[in-house]
């Protein structure tokens, strides 16, 4: 029985005037699978999250959710099927509170007529509540300011908030690049915990540790082009950072280091013998 994706790319292109961002790309993603996509600056990754999150539609190629053929006019219409996309510093607004931000756009309201208004308190629980069920638990105040938050908590507030609304699919960009390793490392927890709820996970990255401590599946665009995919196990790490920097730049780049400590020695000694003279 052959398995349907959660998100499947066909051979989609994105070409912009005189660019070629993306070239012929295909990736899938299952539910409950974390897909790590790696590349270097200027891989594209960028142009394809937003081609996943409705931001860009192909220029050739085909988008699918759940076997369905979909052409989003903008990233309402993706997260209307389930696509959410978390952005590196976590979409929220730091003064407004943990409540405010987790209903950003979809406050709950009690009361009728003109005597409606915001449900400060039920929003608060359930936003503290849904931070508790990813092992976020030293975030206690609903009403705090999102401001006074660390990094991995605000990505965790997004991520919960994404959950909470549905989300089928999340889309991480970049979650851990400006963060220290404790942070870092609750946000790859809350990618596991993710998974572990059948969430499917685009995990976008170019650190190549966080990467396989998490995924299931792996890609690597260079510029904008699928350079290789394979499953957990088929790589090793340093398979896998060869092969991003490119096998022969990296051997030259080490040649001409080699060289420079070698003719820097020289000169040092050149330099001591004039000295003692």
């Amino acid at each position: 029985m052959t398995t349907i994706p959660v998100l499947e790319l066909k051979s989609v292109s994105k070409n912009f005037v005189g660019v070629s961002a993306l070239k012929d790309v295909s990736l899938r993603v299952n539910e409950g699978e974390v897909l790590c996509l790696l590349g270097d600056n200027g891989a594209g990754k960028s142009t394809l999250i937003k081609v996943l999150s409705g931001v860009h539609q192909p220029t050739t190629g085909d988008l699918f959710v759940n076997g369905e053929r979909h052409s989003f006019a903008g990233p309402h219409e993706a997260l209307q099927v389930g696509i959410a996309t978390v952005h590196q510093t976590g979409g929220t607004v730091p003064l407004m509170s943990v409540g405010r931000n987790f209903f950003l756009g979809e406050e709950p309201t009690k009361g009728r007529g003109i005597f409606r208004h915001f449900d400060r308190k039920l929003a608060e629980q359930v936003a503290l509540e849904e931070l508790r069920s990813l092992g976020i638990t030293n975030v206690n105040d609903g009403s705090a300011l999102v401001g006074g938050m660390s990094g991995g908590e605000r990505q965790a507030l997004s991520i919960a908030r994404a959950m909470y609304f549905g989300a089928k699919v999340l889309i991480l960009d970049e979650p851990t690049a400006a963060l220290g390793v404790k942070e870092a490392s609750k946000v790859l927890h809350l990618v596991a915990r993710a998974q572990m709820r059948g969430v499917a996970v685009v995990f976008v990255t170019h650190n190549v540790h966080h990467a396989l401590a998490v995924g299931d599946h792996f890609a690597v665009l260079i510029r904008g082009t699928m350079a290789d995919e394979w499953s957990k196990g088929e790589r090793t790490r340093e398979q896998v950072l060869d092969l991003m920097a490119g096998g022969e730049a990296m051997g030259d780049l080490e040649d001409e280091l080699r060289e420079i400590r070698t003719s820097g020695s020289l000169v040092s000694r050149k330099v001591g013998e004039k000295y003692v003279k």
